[in-house]
């Protein structure tokens, strides 16, 4: 019966890291395959924050979220389990034309914008500028400003005195930067770390023991859509501008300059990667407050029924 079925809250942010999830509500929007065992409804929210509120508050069900945040989440008793990585790679780190940028040391003095302090766009920030001598945080010889990932470029766009060197963030606020003509390309992330795991799917645990069923469909699709992004370059630029609110050329630019500027095909958590990123930001960075067991957290048996690679 229809009424039986749950419906499943996704919350998600408007950045290519979750086009997956827009690929898959496109395609159940269209009947191309709609859901036997749940009802999908996408949430989406402006930044970080709201993501964090809402999984706590348990008001969704599944969340495209940083890694690094839902580690944090799960030691502090929020019951998520890690299902899937949303992509690999897909960041940018954007230069400011009016800061007139040109190596890593003219960043000193200025301000850089990153989406959420457990973020790993703010590992490879750190691990980019701490390599060049440079010193990031407050007071430091390069300022931090946590900013939600859409309000980046306008940032950007208005600081007409360079005050602030640029940014780091997930796509395709970097390539709207760069074609709106007041950001530069500084470093894809695939360049910093290649193939670097950021946002990964997380399901209540309440929702994997009572639905299943539910969670496996869901995956099964998300694994599906992430080989469609790969394979339908046309039709994955029309969804993922109507779904993230962009223009074509954005998301165009964003899913072929380079190819491998965002990967949707390689979606099987690397427990190994979440470890690199714990380490890095618990024992260098001291932004983690503590480990968690990681083989409690990452549950694989969706990822490979799914076939997941």
């Amino acid at each position: 019966m229809m009424a039986d079925k749950p419906t499943l809250k996704v919350g998600h942010l408007k950045i290519t890291d979750h086009l997956i999830l827009g690929i898959t509500k496109e395609h159940d929007a269209n009947k191309t395959s709609s859901f036997e065992t749940f009802n999908l409804e996408t949430v989406p929210y402006m930044g970080w924050n709201q993501v964090s509120a809402a999984m706590m508050a348990g008001d969704i069900d599944v969340s495209f979220v940083l890694a690094p945040m839902a580690m944090d989440l799960f030691k502090a008793g929020v019951g998520i389990k890690l299902v899937l990585f949303a992509h690999k790679t897909g960041s940018i780190l954007i230069k400011n034309k009016a800061a007139n940028i040109t190596s890593l040391n003219d960043l000193k003095g200025k301000l850089i914008a990153i989406p959420y302090q457990l973020s790993v766009h703010h590992m490879l920030l750190h691990q980019l500028l701490t390599e060049q001598g440079l010193e990031p945080g407050a007071g430091k010889d390069v300022g931090l400003e946590v900013m939600a990932p859409s309000q980046m470029p306008l940032a950007v766009q208005e600081d007409e005195e360079g005050e602030i060197g640029g940014f780091i963030v997930a796509e395709p606020f970097g390539a709207q930067a760069i074609i709106e003509g007041y950001g530069e390309q500084f470093y894809l992330s695939k360049d910093l770390w290649p193939k670097h795991p950021c946002c990964v799917v997380a399901v209540k645990n309440e929702i994997i023991e009572k639905h299943p069923d539910a969670v496996q469909e869901l995956i099964n699709s998300f694994v599906k859509s992430g080989h469609f992004v790969q394979q339908n370059l046309a039709e994955a630029t029309k969804i993922g501008a109507n779904f993230l609110g962009q223009g074509e050329e954005v998301i165009k630019k964003v899913l072929s300059d380079p190819p491998d500027r965002v990967m949707t095909n390689e979606l099987m958590p690397v427990v190994d990667d979440l470890s690199k990123i714990q380490d890095y930001m618990c024992d260098k960075m001291h932004v983690l407050k503590g480990k968690i067991d990681l083989d409690k957290f990452v549950d694989l048996k969706f990822a490979k029924e799914a076939g997941a690679t």
